[in-house]
């Protein structure tokens, strides 16, 4: 056995035992730590980033990727530009993103309605969910509202039932996405009343056309009607979730009135991009992306909409659209809805 003769060399010894643990050890953390490792590593554009809103403007998706679109232009140092791309359902918009070079320069809003409920409602939206779309975290998470022109007689969710019995196939709603548009079939179903369904490309139109009075109900996000509500020029009467909204304070919830089916239709937004995008670039828009949703002045102004900020990691919100499109796909089945 070779035995050291002098401190200095048992001294040498040590420090390269030292080190080679410290080599294994750093191996360790890079193979098996990486995705964590990658997350903290910003996204450093050299040229202008879009992000595709398959709504007009006027309404929640777009009001919130303007809020974000804002701060990363300011992180990024780039401008990011936003481009609303409206039809379909949201289906046009996000078929034109999903078919954008996958190298970060396009992000797209991802909208529970199209990722989750337009897949059991059309037989060809131009993209496949699942195969062309690769999600990079959540932004927020709302209730829908139901609303009502100040001329219709109705308070209350029951009153909106014994009017459209009343008036079988007379009383009109808008939507302007699936998503809303299920939470009130949904609502005929459970209930069997009869109502008549107009669609929009967006909310910005479906609340024009509500104030005027050209359609009696609107069910949309809060952030579309807040400031109308507030004003006393539509009537609030129902979120279709579990929980409030501090821009409608007082609105009661769907298991409020009494109908504890559709008190859990969420309505979620985050953002995504084109499959076969790198995993540490996505690692990377989701580490700015919630960097942005940490700070309280972005969290003030989302919340002023009505909507909640809500950050996830890619796997987190992954997992949500699978779980919504499973729990959608099942509904509308049972239900037996088909939408014009």
């Amino acid at each position: 056995m070779l035995k050291v003769r002098d401190r200095s060399t048992q001294a040498r010894v040590r420090l390269a035992g030292l080190l080679a643990k410290l080599n294994v050890a750093c191996f360790l953390l890079v193979t098996f730590m990486g995705a964590q490792v990658c997350a903290q590593t910003s996204f450093k554009p050299t040229a202008p980033v879009k992000i595709v809103v398959m709504f007009p403007p006027g309404g929640g998706t777009d009001a919130v990727a303007r809020i974000v679109g804002e701060r990363l232009t300011e992180l990024w140092q780039q401008q990011v530009i936003i481009e609303n791309k409206a039809g379909a359902q949201g289906n046009i918009g996000t078929a034109y993103a999903s078919k954008a070079t996958p190298d970060g320069y396009t992000l797209m809003i991802a909208h529970q309605g199209v990722m989750t409920v337009n897949p059991h409602l059309y037989k060809d939206m131009g993209f496949d969910v699942k195969k062309d779309i690769v999600p990079v975290g959540r932004l927020t998470q709302q209730p829908f509202v139901l609303v009502a022109h100040p001329s219709v007689p109705v308070n209350t969710l029951k009153d909106v039932e014994a009017l459209a019995k009343s008036k079988p196939g007379k009383l009109t709603y808008g939507s302007s996405a699936a998503g809303p548009q299920l939470a009130v079939e949904l609502f005929k179903f459970t209930t069997g009343v009869d109502l008549l369904h107009v669609a929009y490309k967006g909310a910005g139109p479906a609340v024009i056309d509500v104030l005027g009075g050209n359609i009696d109900l609107l069910v949309a996000n809060p952030s579309s009607v807040a400031q109308h509500v507030q004003a006393g020029k539509l009537r609030v009467i129902v979120l279709f979730g579990s929980q409030g909204v501090g821009v409608l304070p007082g609105a009661p919830t769907a298991i409020d009135a009494g109908y504890p089916a559709l008190g859990d239709i969420p309505e979620w937004y985050g953002l995504a991009v084109p499959a076969q995008t790198p995993v540490a670039l996505i690692a990377a828009l989701n580490h700015d992306v919630n960097t942005v949703l940490s700070e309280p002045t972005v969290q003030k102004r989302i919340s002023a909409l009505g909507l909640n900020a809500s950050p996830s990691t890619p796997a987190e919100f992954l997992d949500q659209i699978n779980r919504d499109y499973a729990r959608w796909g099942s509904l509308i089945q049972k239900a037996g809805i088909r939408f014009e």
